[in-house]
Order: C-alpha cells, then sequence, then structure tokens
C-alpha cells in the first residue's frame, strides 16, 4: 500500500502542476460551467481515450495520458462547483481555488485507501481499457443523476462518481507512469 500510496501522490504532483499553470494562464473561467457541462467535457476525454485504445493511434499529437489528467481536473472542478455552485461571476482567488483542488484530491485519496485495502489492490491486475470502460459508466450513472435533478433512491450521489472517477483515472495514469 505504502507504493499506492507514494505512486498517487506523484501523479497528484503531475496533475496538480497542471492544474496550477492552467490557473495562471486561464484563472477561474472554469467557474461559468454547470457540473453538466463539466461531466460532459469528461465524457469527451473518456471517449476520446476509449476511440485510441480501439483503433490502437491518435491523429492529434497527444496521448491518453493528457486525457486522463484532464479527466482528473475536471472531476476536481466539478466537486469545486457542486460546493460553490456555478458562477457568472467567475472569479475564484488562485489560493482559494488550489486549496479547494488539495482537499478535494486528498478526499479521493482517502476514499482510494480505505476501498484499496478492501479490494486488495486489484485495479494493479485491471487492464486500462478496463480502467476506461469503468470511467464511462461512471459517466453515464453522473448524467442519470443529473437528468434527475440530482435526486437517487438508493445510489450515491454525484460527488461520489467524480471521487471514484478520479481514482480510476489515477490508477491508469499509475499504470502509464509507473508501468504497472
Amino acid at each position: 500500500m505504502n507504493t499506492t500510496s507514494k505512486q498517487y501522490d506523484s501523479i497528484i504532483k503531475i496533475c496538480s502542476d497542471i492544474f496550477t499553470k492552467k490557473m495562471k494562464d486561464y484563472g477561474s473561467a472554469w467557474r461559468i460551467l454547470r457540473p453538466s457541462s463539466i461531466t460532459d467535457q469528461i465524457f469527451i476525454k473518456a471517449k476520446r481515450i476509449r476511440s485510441i485504445e480501439e483503433k490502437g493511434f491518435s491523429k492529434v499529437d497527444e496521448g491518453i495520458r493528457e486525457d486522463y489528467i484532464g479527466i482528473i481536473n475536471y472531476c476536481i472542478m466539478g466537486l469545486v462547483q457542486l460546493e460553490l455552485g456555478y458562477n457568472e461571476n467567475t472569479e475564484l482567488k488562485f489560493d482559494e481555488a488550489k486549496h479547494l483542488y488539495d482537499k478535494y484530491f486528498l478526499q479521493a485519496k482517502s476514499l482510494m485507501e480505505n476501498k484499496n485495502h478492501d479490494y486488495d489492490e486489484a485495479w494493479r491486475d485491471m487492464r486500462l481499457s478496463s480502467l476506461t470502460d469503468l470511467i464511462l459508466m461512471k459517466l453515464l450513472r453522473t448524467r442519470q443523476i443529473e437528468d434527475n435533478k440530482g435526486k437517487t433512491l438508493i445510489s450515491e450521489g454525484i460527488d461520489a462518481n467524480y471521487l471514484d472517477m478520479i481514482n480510476y483515472a489515477v490508477f491508469a495514469m499509475i499504470k502509464i507512469e509507473h508501468n504497472s
């Protein structure tokens, strides 16, 4: 488990670095997005990964690694939007955005550690394509919950699905970065 925790932290660093640089380039323009629009952005990234997995190549000079990073960062943005609500005034100070980013990434890591204990790191024996499919399934669930105005009868909410997608994407990144 210690190895997984260290590898997870290395993925946090990669994703956080990109989030930080994009915040400096673009500010918090993403704050205008409704959670359903963020879900659709994640869907686009996951569909591209699946398309590349099935075709075996991409015509755009960008691999699936960047799309998994995008999934992670969009999921965190989605969690922020669920907490704060989307806003026409997109201003979110850098320090506050970074604090919220770190808060949700640590929440996802804590969830991963608990589930990883129970599942005994089963993800390590999974194919990368299965992680992509799990993300797509979580996206379809999330879209259904959004279409139901956030109401569920027995299932976890949108936030739980975002957290699971973060962890599936981190597992994929660990497999890519550490050849695990």
